[in-house]
């Protein structure tokens, strides 16, 4: 068992700070149980195309508004607190914010933190070295 709180990674190298979204990496693939979990938070008005080509991804949304788009269909979802979107088959998808969401995100394989999104929104599959 271990205990961490988002205070012990606030502002480490765990706590990735962009334009539109800051992410504080909770649970990573160095911690070996085969799943990451982040608390990301998304600001009011930013529009975010995210593609995650090589993992499936859980977003439990725990405050805040705005909505996810499947770009594939074009169908829109709205999104508030205790609403949860699983993004299972490769889903290209587009948040929308309306105001500050906060969100716990679950990744598998999990994310090493190493991770950055390239052009097309994805993350590689990065692998943790024994």
């Amino acid at each position: 068992m271990f205990v961490r709180t988002i205070d012990d990674i606030t502002d480490t190298d765990a706590d990735i700070k962009t334009d539109n979204w800051r992410s504080k990496r909770i649970v990573l693939a160095k911690d070996k149980l085969g799943f990451s979990v982040h608390e990301t938070t998304l600001y009011a008005g930013t529009v975010n195309d995210f593609w995650y080509a090589n993992h499936i991804e859980a977003v439990f949304i725990t405050q805040g508004e705005g909505e996810v788009e499947d770009k594939a269909t074009g169908e829109v979802h709205q999104l508030k607190p205790g609403s949860i979107y699983v993004l299972n088959n490769a889903d290209k998808h587009q948040v929308r914010p309306r105001t500050e969401m906060k969100t716990v995100c679950v990744f598998n394989p999990p994310v090493t933190g190493r991770e950055v999104h390239d052009e097309n929104g994805v993350y590689p599959l990065v692998v943790e070295e024994d």
